[in-house]
């Protein structure tokens, strides 16, 4: 649009005014409102039709009135075969981009009829997203007959098709179309207005309606990279037949042929055949068949993509998208390269993997600058630059995600981003490492084998050990002994937090040395119900960092659990077993030396002692008011059913008495403890942790984007300070 606006005020056939709050076109001297979203429509319309398709300006007319009956009514452009303008050749109408694609085909229609009242060959109606091109059959001009493309000027013979690798002439003179780029926000609206077309009218829901999308995408991006010679024609497009039934059928086969070859390379992507209506394929072509996703800015492209997911998804799975600040945030500290093994273990929609991979792809810019412009087969950059990053998303980087539909969404995030081979696979992450490669058929997932795993797992759900089998399996999902009580003894929790459960299973899938980078929620950090987990982290990891993360980090995704960000690097086995040895030992030392079971025994002892007198106990006044309360002592002596224990006032008396022997004993164990605490930060080694809280980083509690991004200072810092622990270590 801004290079066809920046030619037509080059060649004086526009001039923009007040601001570009106003158009005119020059040659009729028409002034109109260019904030207008249907007015830069119409501008696109009108200098497409004379920079591109050659027509001379006196021949495009704008807003023409056209006598409908009794009614008048105004196209908006006409172009006319000769040059008196009495021969209508071609009829234009603009609809703003936002329109419905019942509104579309309804302008199609209206276009179609000033066509035929006018006596003209061809229609145009277009949304600046979208085109639709009929031709009227002189023989029956009102049964229309879809066409590619219109005429460029001179030309009096169309091609069946009007895109081709490369572009090119077709024998008769007809110029055929390269793809063009398109931008962020383009590319964004033909996604949502594709999809809106699925499921407007209520044939599909809208979470089909996405699903049946994707396939469409992944059929255009297969078809781009088939290899073809300079001027062959595109699959994914529209080929023109002698009726509107054949285009379709014909355009469906084409589909459901570029799907099958592309689910050969790569099965797991969708298990299903394309399960739309031929119609319905053509409405989503007509939205994508003109755009070269291939080589559109990788950012561009992806950020389209994940904006047009986050408005679909962000209601009921909101839970699935980590905000871009924190996903770079965490990626851009760790030191991750092409050689590393990254995971994700709950990936939802792939944020945290194609971060990981743009990370890699910038190093191979740095490592490769002058492949960057020397394209490979299918590429922008060099064959070497291609491998660096290419091989690493094949080979190097691994996703787990436990919604299957989420899963296919990552995995065409990936496509997305130039790559489709990336290991996403649609299972449990809890799953031992054994289990789940039996489950998916992927042998790479193995544990103990992984560099990094930068993970954000699901908050506020648990595990019932009644439910998995796999439950039993993990540390953290058992009660231990208590070292403080003698009678405490081991025992399986009845159920166990999600996030809490991927700490650990995180552990069996890091090498030693690996870090791990994951969001949690505060109560991990600071509930004292949860210190056996502190200890747990303590022994498996070497704790790197702790970033506090505001409030309202989450809100947008419609989380308001306050969170932060725990890095980790894994223990070896022997600095593990060292740490749990030391703190057994320190416990057995500190039972023997306070004679903990003795003394607490002994506690035992004599409050059950205290129980029993129960004759000191009716000496006393609270005896007598017991006594009174039943009535007589004779009656506490000669009926079975009521006697002095079922009294309130001997129930407070016992409970006073519990509760003394309980402090005394509290104060015993807490006394170890203290000394426990003391003699383990002695003992233990020391070392530092880094420390932050961020207050803003980058948006609010809306998801709209703030000026201020706490976290790049803080990264940046975190960065220096994990490059100083692996220089020491």
């Amino acid at each position: 649009m801004k290079n066809l606006i920046t030619q037509g005020l080059a060649q004086k056939l526009i001039r923009l005014e007040d601001n570009n709050k106003y158009i005119v076109y020059l040659h009729q001297n028409k002034r109109r409102n260019f904030e207008n979203p249907e007015e830069k429509v119409q501008a696109e319309a009108f200098l497409t039709l004379v920079i591109d398709y050659k027509y001379p300006p006196e021949r495009v007319r704008q807003f023409v009135s056209v006598q409908m009956g009794s009614e008048t009514k105004e196209a908006d452009i006409i172009v006319y075969d000769d040059a008196l303008c009495l021969q209508p050749l071609i009829v234009v109408e603009c609809k703003k981009q936002e329109v419905t694609e019942l509104e579309f085909q309804r302008a199609a229609d209206q276009c179609f009829s000033y066509a035929v009242a006018e006596g003209a060959k061809y229609v145009w109606t277009t949304s600046g997203l979208k085109d639709a091109y009929y031709q009227v059959p002189s023989d029956k001009p009102k049964a229309r007959m879809t066409v590619p493309d219109i005429p460029q000027f001179g030309i009096k013979k169309l091609a069946i098709y009007k895109y081709a690798y490369g572009g090119g002439t077709t024998p008769d003179g007809q110029k055929l179309q390269a793809l063009a780029l398109v931008s962020q926000d383009e590319l964004t609206a033909r996604f949502k207005q594709a999809h809106q077309a699925l499921w407007g009218g209520g044939e599909l829901n809208p979470s089909e309606a996405f699903d049946e999308l994707d396939k469409l995408i992944f059929c255009k991006i297969w078809d781009e990279r088939k290899p073809r010679r300079q001027g062959a024609s595109y699959d994914f497009q529209v080929f023109a037949h002698d009726t509107d039934e054949q285009t379709n059928a014909d355009l469906l086969l084409r589909m459901q042929a570029l799907y099958e070859e592309g689910r050969k390379k790569d099965p797991e992507v969708f298990k299903e055949t394309i399960r739309l209506r031929a119609n319905k394929v053509r409405s989503v072509v007509g939205y994508l068949q003109d755009i070269n996703l291939s080589d559109t800015d990788l950012d561009s492209k992806g950020r389209a993509f994940e904006t047009f997911m986050g408005s679909f998804f962000r209601g009921d799975f909101g839970q699935y998208f980590t905000p871009r600040p924190i996903v770079k945030f965490i990626v851009d500290v760790l030191p991750i390269t092409h050689d590393s093994r990254v995971l994700d273990t709950s990936c939802g929609s792939g944020g945290f993997l194609l971060h990981a991979l743009d990370k890699v792809r910038f190093e191979a810019d740095s490592f490769y600058p002058d492949e960057i412009a020397a394209p490979a087969l299918g590429h922008k950059e060099g064959a070497t630059h291609f491998r660096h990053w290419h091989d690493f998303a094949e080979k190097n980087l691994f996703g787990i995600e436990i919604n299957e539909q989420i899963a296919r969404t990552a995995k065409m995030n990936m496509i997305i981003h130039d790559d489709g081979h990336t290991n996403v696979v649609a299972a449990d992450g809890l799953l031992p490492p054994d289990v789940l490669v039996a489950k998916t058929g992927n042998p790479h997932f193995k544990a103990s084998s992984f560099d990094f795993i930068i993970t954000n797992p699901p908050f506020g759900s648990s595990v019932r050990q009644a439910e998995q089998a796999y439950f039993h399996q993990y540390r953290l999902s058992n009660k231990s002994a208590d070292w403080l009580n003698p009678k405490s003894k081991a025992a399986s929790r009845p159920a166990q937090d999600t996030e809490i459960l991927f700490i650990e299973q995180c552990h069996t899938y890091l090498r030693e040395g690996g870090y791990l980078a994951v969001v949690i929620p505060d109560g991990i950090l600071t509930n004292s119900s949860l210190q056996y987990v502190r200890d747990q982290i303590e022994s498996l990891y070497r704790i790197i960092a702790v970033v506090s993360m505001p409030q309202t980090a989450f809100a947008a995704t419609g989380a308001g659990v306050k969170s932060s960000v725990l890095f980790l690097r894994k223990h070896s086995a022997v600095q593990t077993k060292a740490i749990e040895d030391l703190r057994q030992a320190l416990q057995d030392s500190i039972k023997t030396q306070h004679q903990l079971e003795r003394k607490l025994a002994k506690l035992e002892a004599e409050k059950k002692d205290v129980l029993k007198k129960q004759t000191g106990f009716l000496g006393t006044e609270l005896g007598r008011k017991a006594a009174l309360e039943l009535g007589t002592l004779s009656t506490i002596q000669s009926e079975k059913t009521l006697t002095l224990e079922d009294t309130q006032v001997y129930a407070a008396w016992k409970k006073e008495i519990s509760d003394q022997f309980s402090e005394q004993a509290d104060a015993i164990k807490f006394a170890a403890s203290e000394e426990y605490d003391a003699a383990l930060r002695h003992r233990i080694d020391d070392y530092d942790i880094f420390m932050a809280i961020a207050n803003d980083i980058g948006y609010d509690a809306t998801g709209r984007e703030t000026k201020i991004n706490e976290l790049t200072e803080i990264g940046n810092a975190l960065q220096k300070f994990i490059t100083l622990i692996e220089q020491r270590i």
